[in-house]
């Protein structure tokens, strides 16, 4: 039963956890949180209210103690972080639905890929892994058959890929006819890399050429700043402030969207690490993350099959996990139907069929809906105001209400930009500063190919790469406790080894430490390597 004091029953179910208020129309209508993780869909034409839709979603999470993270393309979605002003017709829609409207504020972290407007947001290309990573090069199958090579020519010699260069540098080493003497003379220091390379399939200098000059061009829309560590660790979206409420990660996507495969591969990366790194929980009583993606019409164009096979596990599976996910789009037709029938909660703004091809997509929108006899979905759809919408929600028992015409309520924060000073005021009293805002370049497989060339390393046996010793005893404490560095960065043996090996001298290292590794590498350092298999969409999963 909805209770009649609209004020009353939003904000004693947003206190208890139970139900955020949406909108009304004939009737109030409520998105119940216990069926938040079953995910949903906010569609319509611009300028007809997705934004405001979104962000009465996200405040309505983040009072309910849900962490949100959402993409915000024309920077609107910061006025989450500031008090809302009650102008006339904000007053006026909250009165008309029973409420009055009482301004508030929401902790807001911002995150940008280039550091520009938020804290840096840094992957390391072994988290990326080959498929994402082919996906955002626009590679083709053999291209992407060749940089799957390269991977596992890195994990089997122990060479962490954490930036561009390494993933250059090691290109250049599993190229066939680029045989070279080290600095001291001896033989071909890279012989070793090269062989294993070639053990798995003809990797030709062209198309190693090809991925190089995509890599360039990834490079010059921003890409260099993305790789690279300290990485993002996915716990700091998953914060409460200190009165309970989710805090809301809004990420810069302005400069990010001039890049379209980027973005679009970037938000795929995040979804295929939360998927892998949060544990299983079934239905909880509310989501343990929101995840707003917006333009998702880019997750899906041009994707290949195996992509788009991947996306669908993804977006099937992650309920699980208690992450719901809201695509954010222009038309429901965007999103194909394999992943379209996973979305249970849907809001649907006006769309306009000026052609006959508007017209069949306002009718597939209209479909999507579970029917109300008292509306003509499809043409109310055409004459939705600005402000309004048709909405759908999964009731209690994850069923699908039928279709209901609303007015979306006002937002309790600001509507629309923040200004520079607002915003660096919000950064410099977030709970990440600091932590991110400086990039590391710790030694990795530029480095050590490097030292190799220089005749500084000799080529490690048996599967040890260039941890030695040190690593492998490591990797045997990493696996008695089961701690893993986090997934697809370094081994818990590596993280420790690189720590050790730079309080020690490089003669020490290199002589006993490293001639010790050398006995002790095929035995436990090839089990433990492959005791790592490469995950579906990042880089390494836990067996």
């Amino acid at each position: 039963m909805v209770p009649s004091d609209n004020k009353t029953a939003d904000n004693k179910i947003a206190d208890t956890g139970e139900k955020i208020f949406i909108g009304k129309g004939d009737q109030p209508a409520w998105l119940t949180l216990a069926v938040g993780n079953r995910h949903g869909l906010v569609t319509g034409a611009t300028g007809t209210g997705k934004t405001v839709s979104l962000q009465v979603m996200a405040e309505g999470f983040a009072r309910a103690g849900v962490p949100v993270f959402a993409a915000d393309i024309k920077g609107d979605l910061s006025g989450i972080s500031e008090v809302g002003v009650a102008k006339d017709f904000l007053v006026k829609r909250a009165g008309d639905m029973g409420l009055t409207f009482q301004p508030d504020q929401f902790s807001t972290v911002f995150w940008d890929v280039f550091g520009e407007q938020g804290h840096p947001v840094r992957a390391t290309i072994t988290e990326m892994g080959p498929l994402l990573l082919a996906r955002m090069l626009d590679l083709n199958d053999v291209q992407e058959g060749v940089l799957n090579v390269a991977f596992r020519v890195a994990d089997d010699n122990g060479l962490a890929l954490i930036d561009m260069k390494d993933l250059r540098a090691l290109l250049d080493a599993i190229v066939p006819d680029s045989a070279k003497k080290s600095a001291d003379g001896h033989d071909d220091p890279l012989a070793s890399i090269r062989k294993a390379a070639q053990g798995f399939g003809n990797v030709t200098k062209a198309t190693v050429g090809t991925i190089q000059r995509q890599l360039l061009v990834l490079e010059n829309q921003g890409g260099a700043k993305f790789f690279g560590e300290p990485a993002l660790a996915l716990k700091d979206f998953m914060r409460t402030d200190r009165d309970g409420r989710g805090m809301v990660n809004i990420l810069v996507a302005d400069k990010l969207m001039q890049s379209p495969r980027l973005y679009a591969t970037f938000l795929l990366w995040m979804l295929s690490e939360l998927f892998e790194e949060l544990p299983e929980v079934g239905d909880p009583p509310k989501p343990k993350l929101v995840f707003f993606f917006d333009e998702a019409h880019l997750l899906f164009n041009d994707a290949p099959k195996a992509l788009m096979d991947k996306i669908e596990q993804v977006v099937r599976l992650i309920r699980s996990k208690g992450v719901g996910v809201y695509f954010v789009t222009q038309n429901p037709v965007d999103v194909p139907d394999t992943v379209l029938g996973q979305l249970g909660n849907r809001v649907q703004h006006a769309l306009r069929a000026f052609t006959p091809r508007d017209q069949k997509a306002v009718a597939a929108a209209a479909q999507t809906f579970r029917p109300n006899p008292k509306l003509n979905t499809a043409q109310i759809i055409m004459e939705l105001g600005k402000g309004e919408a048709l909405v759908s929600f999964l009731d209690a028992n994850g069923t699908p209400e039928m279709v209901e015409r609303i007015m979306v309520r006002p937002p309790s924060a600001r509507i629309g930009p923040i200004t520079p000073e607002e915003r660096k005021a919000i950064m410099d009293s977030s709970p990440v500063k600091g932590k991110y805002d400086t990039a590391i370049d710790a030694e990795s497989a530029y480095e050590i190919i490097q030292k190799r060339l220089a005749g500084n390393v000799a080529p490690a046996e048996g599967g040890g790469g260039d941890i030695g010793i040190l690593g492998h005893l490591g990797a045997i404490v990493g696996t008695i406790f089961g701690t893993n560095a986090r997934r697809g960065r370094l081994s818990t043996g590596q993280l420790i080894a690189r720590n050790v090996t730079r309080s020690v001298t490089d003669k020490v290292v290199g002589g006993v430490v490293a001639d010790l590794g050398k006995s002790v590498g095929g035995s436990i350092g090839g089990s433990v390597g492959r005791a790592l298999v490469r995950g579906a969409l990042g880089g390494l999963l836990r067996r």
